[in-house]
């Protein structure tokens, strides 16, 4: 099931999206829902199974839109910061002049931070560059996870049993930024740095998260393409280490690290300039894109 969040004449809810059909379900529930926690609740009184094609679901849906007959806007509302892990792809640590013994620091004690709940946007929003305080915009292609009930000290074993659903994030940050300021909270949340959509796939139809396909190009030219099974500290293992001492509740948004490719990793920088189109596809979500302003 494909779930969307989207504003249509002032007013925002939830839908079921239909990407065969080019169709968005919704109801008054649905549109009236608030917190992730009450959707969750809904979704599951719907059941994923058979959605479209059982007989049982016939009134449970009122409304019908057109996708271009609506705004879409980023699928979550979390509770907290979007967390984050950094350097979590092993490629992706050797072109920041990373070494072997970095790998092995990281696989030990993975570096966890996190970008302000106000640099979200949606699919096709644009992002400002910010010109005036940056002049290295960068992107980062990312597996986002919905957590889908809370979550606290939980198993590595237990810790998928967890999560509601994926989406995409692009993990936007000023480079230069980061390295004034020596840490990364700041470089990452100015407004509009995490785009996050088209919408959220839940966990039944992906299967096992740890071997879905993930590019990114830049105006149809690609730069990173990899899998999310070359993870250092897979999904479970995030959501394991995060819960011991924080809780995660529902609607909260871990991006899972980056792979190789970032526009810093190349010589010369390859940095995100006024117009650019940055569109990311992870295999069985679809495709998230936003222009720079």
């Amino acid at each position: 099931m494909r779930i969307v969040r989207f504003s249509q004449n002032e007013e925002i809810g939830f839908g079921v999206i239909d990407v065969e059909k080019n169709m968005i379900y919704s109801n008054h529930d649905l549109m009236k829902v608030v917190t992730y926690e009450e959707l969750i609740g809904l979704i599951a009184e719907l059941n994923t199974k058979d959605l479209f094609a059982s007989e049982l679901y016939v009134g449970k849906f009122t409304s019908e839109f057109v996708p271009d007959s609506v705004k879409l806007l980023a699928p979550v509302v979390p509770t907290k910061n979007i967390l984050c892990i950094g350097k979590n792809y092993y490629d992706h640590v050797l072109e920041f002049d990373g070494s072997l013994d970095d790998i092995e620091r990281i696989k030990e004690n993975p570096i966890f931070f996190s970008k302000a709940l106000s640099s979200i946007i949606g699919p096709e929003d644009e992002i400002d560059p910010h010109t005036e305080v940056t002049k290295s915009l960068d992107y980062e292609a990312e597996l986002g996870v919905i957590i889908g009930k809370t979550c606290k000290n939980v198993s590595y074993e237990e810790a998928l049993d967890y999560v509601f659903g994926y989406t995409i994030i692009n993990d936007v940050t000023a480079r230069d930024v980061q390295k004034r300021h020596q840490q990364w909270f700041l470089g990452k949340s100015f407004d509009t740095f995490c785009p996050i959509g088209p919408w959220v796939v839940t966990a039944d139809e992906i299967g096992n998260p740890n071997d879905l396909a993930i590019t990114l190009d830049v105006n149809k030219e690609r730069r990173q393409e990899s899998n999310t099974s070359l993870m250092i500290h897979d999904i479970a293992k995030q959501i394991s280490i995060l819960s011991k001492g924080m809780t995660l509740n529902p609607g909260d948004v871990i991006a899972t690290g980056t792979p190789k490719g970032v526009g810093i990793g190349y010589e010369p920088p390859r940095y995100l300039a006024s117009q650019d189109v940055v569109t990311i596809n992870i295999n069985k979500i679809g495709t998230l894109t936003n222009k720079i302003k």
